[in-house]
């Protein structure tokens, strides 16, 4: 290639056919690139204990975990709003879909922490908080997680160290929707209001003290 023929080409902007054929491995390498690695292999998670406010704030600081996002499943009524699930009409639970990286925390210790945060043997309820909204429940994704809930539920029952029988749900997933926006990070935006400091500070602080090895 002459230098006359370089210079004019990148005055003018011409694409002479051996650019073109770079560019043209430049795209096919663009295109076969495969999904972020981090992202194609993330598992999800979906557990009701209560109120979603608790549960979010500690699976937000377990080791492996993506990300975590408040809402609702189990009831009848399509996208419903948060007035209309803590009417108690719409069946549904508040739950939380947990994010995370199963080479890095698995989705038995996901069930480790979730069983030891919140009360499983009330049946429609967590401390204060009193409804079917807030009713223990594991919606499995596939039957690989209803197995592992199953087989979980039944070493906790047969430990005796509970006083009463687990009364945990355990079902499907059909559908979840997301809590609106300021449900979202509530402890991390509202760290100071009272519900959070009578309730969801001690659940994290028992989380931080009996999974120091499992924090971010």
């Amino acid at each position: 290639m002459s230098k006359l023929i370089l210079i004019l080409s990148l005055v003018l902007g011409w694409t002479l056919p051996g650019q073109l054929a770079f560019l043209k491995g430049q795209q096919m390498n663009e295109k076969n690139k495969p999904a972020k690695e981090s992202e194609s292999k993330l598992e999800v998670a979906t557990l009701g204990g209560g109120c979603f406010w608790c549960l979010e704030a500690v699976f937000e600081e377990l080791k492996g975990v993506q990300g975590v996002v408040s809402g609702y499943s189990g009831g009848s009524l399509k996208s419903p709003s948060y007035e209309q699930v803590c009417s108690g009409t719409t069946g549904h639970a508040e739950v939380v879909q947990v994010r995370f990286d199963p080479e890095v925390v698995g989705f038995e210790e996901i069930l480790d922490v979730f069983f030891s945060i919140h009360d499983p043997t009330t049946l429609n309820r967590q401390g204060a908080d009193v409804g079917t909204r807030y009713r223990s429940v594991v919606f499995y994704h596939d039957d690989q997680q209803k197995q592992i809930v199953e087989k979980k539920i039944a070493e906790i029952e047969s430990s005796g160290d509970l006083p009463r029988p687990v009364v945990t749900q355990v079902v499907p997933l059909k559908v979840f929707y997301e809590a609106e926006e300021y449900h979202q990070n509530y402890f991390k935006r509202n760290p100071e209001a009272g519900y959070c400091r009578a309730v969801i500070v001690p659940k994290v602080k028992k989380f931080q003290d009996v999974f120091k090895d499992k924090l971010k």
